[in-house]
């Protein structure tokens, strides 16, 4: 894959196709795990209503410049999960992901958020322990919907914590009375 400048930005409903189809598209998805993504949707309300992001890598054309979809996160707030996570088959390899995580904290932290939870699909477990996440459980199935059990993670969000600059410290210079030699004593 070439690569062009990356970008992370905050999706927009003309976004919702692009992102169904990464998600329905996902070789993680294949197999036992297909009816996971059959029929999933990723709309314009769910872009609107919750922290969505995409990493895009902007393309030259000769109409103008364009973007390629190269992954995306949805952030949940109340309570901190990290609600969905894809990166395309073909910018897997790429850092891609990594930025998106890190993106995701950067994210959290604004929020005052300090742990943000995700129940991995068990593919993905590696990825997000090599990323920061640490076990914390197992989500049991939930048949029909899920027929497996799932890791659950979390990845600690460090607070930013202000740099408060050194102010020198001087030392206290000690009084020394004078002797007044003035007249009248």
């Amino acid at each position: 894959m070439q690569r062009g400048v990356v970008r992370i930005r905050r999706a927009e409903g003309r976004d919702a196709g692009r992102l169904t189809r990464l998600v329905r598209s996902s070789r993680a998805y294949e197999g036992r795990y297909a009816s996971m993504v059959e029929g999933y949707r990723v709309g314009p309300d769910y872009i609107e209503a919750h922290r969505v992001f995409v990493a895009v890598e902007e393309i030259p054309g000769d109409e103008g410049p364009g973007e390629r979809v190269l992954g995306f996160y949805s952030l949940m707030v109340e309570p901190a999960e990290l609600d969905l996570m894809f990166v395309s088959d073909q910018a897997q390899g790429y850092g891609i992901g990594r930025r998106l995580v890190e993106h995701m904290r950067g994210e959290a932290r604004r929020a005052g958020i300090d742990g943000v939870r995700v129940v991995s699909h068990p593919p993905a477990e590696g990825f997000y322990r090599s990323v920061g996440a640490r076990p914390v459980g197992t989500v049991p199935a939930n048949p029909p919907a899920v027929m497996w059990d799932r890791p659950e993670l979390v990845f600690p969000v460090v607070p930013v914590v202000p740099v408060v600059p050194e102010v020198p410290v001087v030392p206290a210079v000690p009084v020394v009375p004078v002797a007044d030699g003035g007249a009248g004593e």
